[in-house]
């Protein structure tokens, strides 16, 4: 009977570079091997502004609207949560973990007057959307010349 085993290709680096093939060996397979309730993790966000509001997105798929915490404290948004792992699943059983775990938190500061009582959040297919209107006195204004 034929055992199935996952073995990862490496090629061989040119002649001169193995220095430089290892650096990057260790910077990606950092993790390999390592417990994943040790890892710290990030989702990725996007922070864009408009003349109303700023809108943040995060991307954090395998979560919930109740794994997630959303505050604003002196023109500060946070964004906190935890992303739990499936213990019920035997860890023996995988071959590789790359998806990380855990507790997270990010915050911006936002750097003009906002509207704390307008924020908006959305989250769907894995992804928040937080809108943050800004106050009506930081919102540019036209103003026009009189003749």
């Amino acid at each position: 009977m034929m055992r199935n085993s996952m073995s990862r290709w490496t090629p061989a680096p040119p002649a001169g570079r193995e220095p430089f093939y290892r650096l990057f060996e260790t910077l990606f397979n950092q993790d390999q091997g390592e417990d994943i309730g040790t890892r710290s993790w990030a989702p990725p966000v996007d922070v864009a502004e408009t003349e109303e509001a700023y809108v943040v997105k995060a991307e954090l798929p395998g979560m919930s609207r109740e794994d997630l915490d959303i505050t604003l404290e002196n023109n500060v948004l946070r964004i906190a949560g935890e992303r739990k792992f499936d213990r019920d699943e035997k860890k023996e059983n995988y071959h590789r973990i790359e998806r990380s775990y855990g507790a997270f938190s990010r915050a911006f500061a936002l750097p003009t007057q906002v509207d704390a009582e307008k924020v908006e959040a959305t989250f769907k297919d894995g992804v928040l959307t937080i809108t943050v209107p800004k106050a009506a006195q930081a919102r540019p204004r036209k103003i026009s010349i009189a003749a």
